[in-house]
């Protein structure tokens, strides 16, 4: 997934017009997007939304972080409708999404839904616990999908006034959180999904900003409107060239009887090379 677009789980509106976003996942939000009394609406909503829109997007759902006492009535309504995965907000360790997955399992054989098709992708920075413990995840669940971060959350817990300084880069306590996410990521063979960009209409930020995270080992971001779903799809999609040169390194490699080193046009290329090309195809593919 290269763009996955948060859609308020109470509007009939934005989530109909989500459909249409070129997006390669929606996430239906029953968390920050929602107020506490428009919840139980919520659910409904956006379970019958899920129910009916099977051909598109893959469908997402931000439930309630585990601490609210509101995850097991989000899972109780949405499960049954067959989404693709949840969400999980606040996550403070990989023995948060074990316990999702018990969940999980429990809705899904109520519902008749085959065991683990449920996926889970964890949002991993907002609490200090969870930048701490972001290497926790590796072997946690067949059911992660990727992971994220997320930086206002964080920035209310510490007390942090900003997240970026004046030149609009994050500073180090964030840079920091963003980083942890790749590395976590890998370490447990997911995909690193970039956080959202607040300021949807200062375009030349976001699409700088994307650029860096494509850079940096992000395969995907989040998106809060449909005017970002485009740029997202476009940067994380590997360019033509990009994709002609990573074939032309593996077929070089399978043509020398898969050495350690080969000689491409006077320029050497070893196996770490090799892996970036093969993870490159494989987003393409």
């Amino acid at each position: 997934m290269r763009s996955l677009l948060f859609v308020p789980g109470d509007s009939e509106k934005k989530l109909a017009k989500g459909l249409g976003s070129g997006a390669d996942a929606l996430i239906v939000d029953l968390e920050d997007s929602v107020a506490l009394d428009n919840k139980p609406a919520a659910r409904r909503m956006a379970a019958e939304f899920i129910a009916s829109a099977k051909d598109g997007p893959a469908l997402y759902v931000r439930v309630n972080d585990l601490s609210t006492g509101l995850t097991d009535d989000d899972l109780a309504a949405v499960v049954k409708a067959g989404p693709a995965g949840i969400m999980l907000p606040k996550s403070n360790s990989g023995e948060d999404v074990g316990r999702l997955a018990v969940r999980l399992r429990v809705h899904e054989a109520e519902a008749g839904i085959e065991d683990g098709a449920t996926r889970i992708i964890p949002i991993i920075t907002e609490t200090p616990a969870g930048v701490l413990a972001a290497g926790t995840y590796a072997g946690t669940s067949a059911r992660l999908a990727g992971l994220t971060w997320g930086a206002e959350d964080l920035s209310a817990e510490v007390g942090a006034a900003a997240t970026r300084d004046e030149a609009g880069l994050y500073t180090d306590l964030f840079r920091f959180a963003r980083l942890s996410t790749i590395l976590a990521a890998c370490a447990a063979e997911v995909a690193p999904i970039d956080t959202v960009f607040p300021n949807f209409r200062d375009e030349a930020a976001f699409l700088r900003d994307t650029r860096e995270g494509a850079r940096d080992g992000f395969t995907g971001r989040m998106a809060i409107h449909p005017a970002q779903v485009a740029v997202i799809n476009e940067v994380f999609t590997p360019s033509a060239e990009a994709v002609a040169e990573a074939r032309a390194v593996v077929d070089a490699f399978a043509a020398a009887g898969n050495p350690g080193v080969v000689a491409i046009d006077g320029k050497m290329y070893d196996r770490p090379h090799l892996k970036r090309a093969e993870r490159l195809l494989a987003r393409a593919r």
